[in-house]
């Protein structure tokens, strides 16, 4: 990741990233009422999953587990929490500790970590070989401790 400051950027080769508070981001997740909100968020999901997958496809020369070491620490150095990727039953596990998804929004009745699930998502599709889906079991924002998600192949 490299910073620009004359041209006020951050670039990860031709991929631009910005900075935003999570707070700012979720906040307006959370002044949508139902179903507008549940569709945002989905929204939100199927556009990282197709443009952060980008991102990854480019790590994916690595073997497998290179590839999702790789994925783990970059999540780390956006900002995206601490994750920790296991494989599981044919597909892939996340455990996230210090959401900044779930922490932007405050308290929820649903999980709210969509990035991290369309994000995953992308990772998923390029570890397995092949199109995945991915969906949050648990959220901090619902009172769980942490975030958990599961990825499988797309039936």
């Amino acid at each position: 990741m490299k910073h620009d400051e004359a041209r006020g950027e951050w670039r990860d080769g031709e991929a631009r990233y910005l900075m935003i508070r999570n707070d700012s981001l979720m906040g307006m997740f959370a002044r949508l009422e139902e179903p507008a909100r549940s569709d945002a968020l989905r929204a939100l999901a199927e556009s990282i999953a197709a443009h952060g997958g980008r991102s990854a496809a480019r790590y994916r020369a690595e073997d497998a587990e290179a590839f999702l070491s790789r994925v783990t620490a970059m999540a780390a150095q956006l900002g995206w929490g601490h994750w920790v990727l296991s494989r599981e039953d044919g597909g892939l596990r996340l455990v996230v500790e210090n959401s900044p998804f779930a922490g932007g929004f405050g308290a929820a009745a649903a999980p709210v970590c969509a990035p991290i699930s369309g994000m995953l998502q992308a990772v998923a599709s390029l570890a397995l070989g092949a199109p995945a889906i991915a969906e949050e079991i648990r959220c901090a924002a619902a009172g769980a401790t942490e975030c958990a998600f599961r990825a499988r192949l797309r039936p």
